[in-house]
């Protein structure tokens, strides 16, 4: 089996929604797969918290504008509709989680 993270027990996968997709993703091969620029170039969103458009240019990115943080999994990476937003919380634990 590959280090993707899809075995996992906390019940993500790459076809998961909200917080659940995002966690995956982070996860998926070590970590790298959230940092790799997405195949097809950037996707054109709106952030799920602010509103606010931005480029989606890799699998986990922030909302410039909020923080707000969103991720789209490789199998769906070229439809800016599968894009799936972590939740109003999940940016400030995040951060919280970095400065310990």
């Amino acid at each position: 089996m590959c280090d993707c993270g899809s075995g996992s027990s906390r019940g993500g996968g790459p076809y998961a929604t909200g917080r659940e997709l995002v966690e995956f993703v982070l996860a998926a091969h070590g970590g790298q797969v959230a940092v790799s620029p997405l195949p097809g170039g950037a996707l054109q969103v709106s952030c799920q918290e602010c509103g606010k458009g931005f480029e989606l240019k890799t699998f986990v990115q922030g909302c410039p504008a909020c923080g707000g943080v969103h991720a789209v999994s490789p199998p769906r990476a070229s439809d800016p509709c599968a894009v799936q937003y972590a939740g109003a919380a999940f940016g400030a634990l995040a951060r919280e989680a970095g400065r310990k």
